[in-house]
């Protein structure tokens, strides 16, 4: 890749782990030019470019004539955004623009690791990922050179994040209706630690799929040891039905439709053990394996910190 080329990134900032922001900050580690697609400039925005120098570049990934604008002297794309109605619209139209780029280099395509057990006729419930499914058929038949990343479950989900820290911190316990189905979850920097790579150099990677799983796959009383050590307190599991965790822990949330479809189905399938998987593809692109729900919970004090005990 030409060190004079910027790379567009977007999904920034970003939810769930901000996987765009922490690319365009390994990327500037790097010292590789970066334009940094964003909705809207605010505080987190400027204050990514003041502090990693990447170029800002204002632009709706559903808007052909902005995602052309945005791709005018690039050759690499990292393509993610938010949960959305709209992520097979926006697919579409990265797929178009960066068809029209000679000799572009590599789209990475974020996606889900359920897509791996899908296909046209057997697909999940969550239209969210039935869009990733279908976002990488139209990536494929576009011909653009294009790798996809497909990560398990974030640490940075609301089951294991911010409703985790919030249950922990009333009582200990960690409600969710998994039974004793198994799960791998990865930190949204260990994917960014990916992403970043194949950007840098592009080579061998397109046409790849990369599975991305966290260290270990276990249980939630397994995950709840985890959590107690990290914490320096007393934490448990509890296996919540189905139902009730709706009733209870997810519809008071006031989510989007769109977005609470995708959990609860998100719910059902870790239920039926659909996340218990396992990869070394982060170790295998990274030279480093990826950090553990331990390393996790311990290195965000700013979610968990109503849940520790002091040491």
């Amino acid at each position: 890749m030409a060190k004079n080329t910027p790379i567009l990134v977007t999904g920034v900032p970003g939810n769930v782990g901000s996987v765009g922001r922490s690319v365009v900050k390994l990327l500037r580690e790097r010292d590789l030019p970066v334009r940094a697609l964003v909705l809207r400039l605010d505080e987190r925005s400027h204050a990514l470019s003041e502090e990693t120098g990447a170029e800002l570049v204002v632009a709706d990934l559903t808007n052909g004539a902005d995602v052309v604008r945005a791709l005018r002297g690039c050759k690499c794309m990292y393509f993610g955004m938010s949960i959305s109605p709209l992520y097979l619209q926006a697919t579409a139209i990265a797929a178009a623009a960066t068809k029209e780029i000679p000799d572009f280099e590599i789209l990475v395509n974020i996606s889900q690791m359920t897509v791996s057990q899908m296909t046209l006729t057997e697909m999940t419930e969550s239209p969210q990922q039935q869009q990733h499914w279908l976002c990488e058929q139209i990536l494929n038949w576009s011909g653009v050179p294009v790798v996809h990343v497909r990560p398990t479950v974030f640490m940075e989900h609301p089951f294991f994040s911010s409703m985790a820290a919030s249950s922990i911190a009333k009582d200990g316990r960690i409600r969710l209706p998994f039974g004793s189905a198994r799960t791998s979850p990865i930190s949204a920097s260990d994917v960014a630690r990916v992403i970043s790579t194949i950007l840098e150099d592009p080579t061998g990677h397109r046409g790849k799929v990369y599975q991305l799983s966290g260290p270990r796959s276990e249980d939630m009383n397994e995950m709840a040891k985890e959590y107690a050590i990290a914490l320096n307190r007393p934490v448990k599991y509890v296996d919540t039905p189905y139902d009730k965790w709706l009733k209870e822990e997810l519809l008071p949330l006031n989510l989007p439709r769109h977005v609470f479809d995708h959990l609860s189905t998100m719910a059902k399938l870790h239920a039926e053990n659909r996340y218990d998987r396992l990869t070394s593809d982060v170790q295998k692109l990274t030279g480093k394996p990826p950090i553990s729900v331990r390393e996790y919970v311990t290195g965000h004090p700013e979610v968990f910190s109503t849940a520790a005990v002091t040491r």
